[in-house]
């Protein structure tokens, strides 16, 4: 984490008089803005975006243009990355991130033309706040969902590669924990499958209804101090370098006062947690015991279960998901109390969202790979009790039902069938 002291005595910040103000007033112990590559780089695309837009607007002269232009590559290819000392969490809407970011490419591009340029004059011409912060956050987190996206799809992928090893292994169904009839291992990785996939589908969708963002809605949507067209071409030079379909909102205000897509996204994660915590906490109950408990899927042995019980294995990767789990529902429902709380015109606690957001798909990647390659991909159904627990299924009790009606096999069941089972 970036303290704002540089090791290098020679160091000198390229970050002026506000970022100096905002370290001193938001002396987070929680991540700082350079600690957040995606964001960095996102406000880099986002100034460099502006200053293009600017340029071929008039607004911007070419010799500035070109300087602002060279200092957000020079971001974008890494460099500078200790000149963002502010806390990522901070009041004021983002003002914070802005102003940091103004000041630190206003002074490198000042050094690569030989003149003044201005952090509030020439990088934030057209825009505001208000509308650059969003826009970051949004190239930030669209950057950042293509990993638990992936990772939750490798899980499904894992988890049919184990429907198919297991297409024809009959086991023991449950209803209220209690014993019901038989299905197969293939039946219940294939479904487990299915749900993944479609909890990642979802987050997936809710993410990427982030390419429509506010740049050029200025000052709480109404665009004020930004030339007619800005909004368009800077939108178009965003798609230029981000190669997504970046556009400019149709109604700016809606997109400044309602943030209710951030919510739609946690949500999307909370559902793929939940999903991957449930998934877990199967296996962890079918592999229980081995001797006392069910005892009938057997997990990898990843590391020793215990520092006084010989040669026990614990469920310590589906306990792993678990947590994250719970972790990643506290981190939506802080998104839904930002999201509610905006004001009027403008919701200010964006920088929670992004942080909350940003850790719900860290925790949602390093939970789904987690899962795969500790777990899912070493599961076996060779426990000790699923061929003698089958011998509980009601199969036969269901089937005689069927025919001769419920009352009969109930009473034929109570009075002594033991073996109700048929394997498939």
């Amino acid at each position: 984490m970036s303290t704002g002291i540089h090791p290098d005595s020679t160091w000198a910040p390229l970050y002026g008089a506000q970022t100096e103000l905002a370290m001193d007033n938001f002396p987070s112990r929680g991540r700082t803005f350079g600690d957040f590559p995606p964001l960095v780089r996102g406000y880099a695309q986002v100034k460099l975006a502006a200053a293009r837009a600017n340029q071929a607007l008039g607004v911007l002269d070419e010799q500035r243009c070109d300087a602002i232009t060279k200092a957000c590559q020079e971001i974008l290819d890494g460099e500078h990355a200790d000149h963002f000392p502010t806390a990522l969490v901070h009041g004021g809407g983002g003002t914070t991130a802005n102003m940091n970011v103004n000041e630190v490419i206003a002074a490198r591009a000042g050094e690569l033309a030989g003149s003044m340029v201005h952090p509030n004059d020439h990088v934030n011409a057209s825009q505001s706040t208000n509308d650059t912060y969003p826009t970051a956050m949004a190239l930030a987190l669209l950057s950042q969902a293509d990993a638990p996206v992936a990772a939750l799809n490798r899980l499904a992928d894992a988890l049919e590669s184990k429907a198919a090893e297991f297409e024809t292994t009959p086991r023991l169904g449950r209803t209220c924990l209690q014993d019901a009839v038989t299905l197969t291992a293939g039946d219940t990785h294939r479904a487990q499958a299915a749900a993944v996939r479609r909890t990642t589908g979802i987050l997936d969708a809710a993410t990427h209804a982030l390419t429509t963002v506010p740049i050029g809605a200025t000052a709480v949507g109404t665009g004020i101090g930004a030339p007619a067209r800005f909004a368009e071409r800077c939108a178009g030079e965003l798609a230029r370098l981000t190669g997504l379909p970046i556009s400019a909102s149709g109604n700016p205000y809606d997109s400044l006062a309602h943030f209710d897509p951030y919510a739609r996204i946690a949500s999307a994660g909370a559902r793929a947690a939940i999903t991957m915590a449930k998934i877990a906490a199967d296996v962890r109950l079918l592999s229980s015991g081995p001797r006392g408990g069910f005892g009938e899927l057997t997990i990898p042995a990843v590391q020793a279960g215990s520092s006084i019980m010989p040669a026990k294995v614990n469920p310590v990767i589906p306990e792993y998901v678990m947590q994250l789990s719970y972790r990643v529902r506290g981190s939506a429902h802080t998104v839904e109390c930002a999201v509610a709380a905006g004001e009027l015109e403008l919701n200010v606690m964006e920088p929670v969202i992004l942080d909350a957001l940003s850790n719900i798909f860290d925790d949602l990647a390093a939970a789904a790979t987690t899962f795969t390659e500790r777990c899912v991909l070493g599961l076996d159904w060779n426990g000790p009790h699923r061929e003698r627990n089958l011998a509980g299924a009601l199969d036969r009790w269901v089937e005689m039902a069927a025919t001769r009606g419920y009352e009969p096999a109930t009473a034929e069941l109570r009075a002594g069938g033991s073996d109700g089972g048929t394997a498939r």
